[in-house]
């Protein structure tokens, strides 16, 4: 398709109306038609700045992660509060946009994520944790947060604690009683998580050695 001789629109601004009408109706709404009527431009013009609609989700993908804030790092050293906030701070950033949190499973911007992890690793040598954990906690945690923040993104937002609302006391009596001691709501129960993952490897990555 041709493009226009003169860009109507900006990066960002395609970027953010794309995100805005992923947040407000889901992102089976998104087209490059729509696109363009919520930017008030024709269609073409998108072209100026991306070759294909999954270019745009590329970039909204890569605008959601961005929005994790990177904590200070404790003068005390404590790298597993460190890394849990950061954690947190990703979830946070995702849940935000609990509709495009998808997008991640295909799209997750790794060269974004590159600086950072570097940043994490020399935060780990500087705690002195052993080299050979290094991508065991990195990789790990990826794979947590991503996983656990998609599955709760798929879920109404509730701070209500956890249950399983399909179970019944007849035909899950296990699972029923299990809901009701339960005090946790999603967002405890993933912290829980992210700092029970990081004491294992600690503690098995000291054992082993």
């Amino acid at each position: 398709m041709a493009r226009p001789s003169t860009p109507l629109i900006s990066r960002e601004a395609t970027i953010q109306a794309a995100l805005r009408i992923i947040d407000e109706d889901g992102l089976e709404s998104l087209s490059l038609p729509r696109l363009a009527r919520e930017l008030n431009v024709k269609a073409p013009s998108l072209y100026h700045h991306f070759s294909d609609k999954n270019e745009i989700l590329a970039e909204v993908a890569r605008t959601i992660v961005a929005g994790t804030h990177l904590p200070p790092k404790p003068r005390s050293g404590d790298w597993q509060d460190w890394f849990t906030q950061l954690s947190m701070n990703f979830r946070t950033a995702v849940l935000k946009h609990r509709r495009a949190a998808p997008i991640l499973l295909q799209l997750l911007p790794r060269d974004a994520l590159t600086d950072l992890y570097e940043e994490a690793a020399e935060y780990l040598q500087d705690c002195g944790v052993a080299e050979d954990q290094w991508i065991q906690i990195l990789d790990g945690l990826e794979k947590f947060s991503i996983g656990a923040t998609l599955a709760e993104a798929m879920r109404p937002p509730s701070r209500a604690r956890v249950r399983f609302e399909h179970a019944d006391p007849e035909n899950h009596p296990v699972l029923t009683r299990a809901a009701e001691a339960n005090q946790l709501n999603a967002k405890q129960i993933f912290e829980n998580g992210i700092r029970s993952y990081l004491l294992g490897v600690s503690h098995f990555g000291a054992h082993d050695a």
